[in-house]
């Protein structure tokens, strides 16, 4: 499920603007466990992070990760931040 950077920092969309750009940040970390073949527990442990937070993550149930915690991510998972997130800009909705 994708996490949409337009919800970042506010719990509700600015109605006073008419048309906004919603950027949405696409989370691959499931796919890049399972090309390291590792478990969400193991994953956790080695990022000092709790599995319910970790599943989060991974299920795109969070509005933001702290560096440090996507440091630990990539370093356990010896990948860049890119091969674990993907940018995707919606098309410009109208009211």
């Amino acid at each position: 499920m994708p996490w949409s950077a337009a919800t970042e920092g506010s719990s509700r969309r600015n109605p006073t603007r008419p048309c906004e750009v919603h950027m949405t940040i696409i989370l691959r970390l499931d796919r890049v466990m399972a090309d390291r073949k590792i478990s969400l527990n193991k994953l956790a442990e080695l990022v000092g992070i709790s599995n319910v937070n970790l599943s989060n993550i991974k299920t795109g149930k969070i509005s933001a990760v702290r560096f440090s915690t996507l440091n630990g991510i990539c370093k356990a998972l010896d990948c860049q931040p890119g091969d674990i997130l993907e940018y995707v800009e919606d098309e410009e909705e109208t009211e």
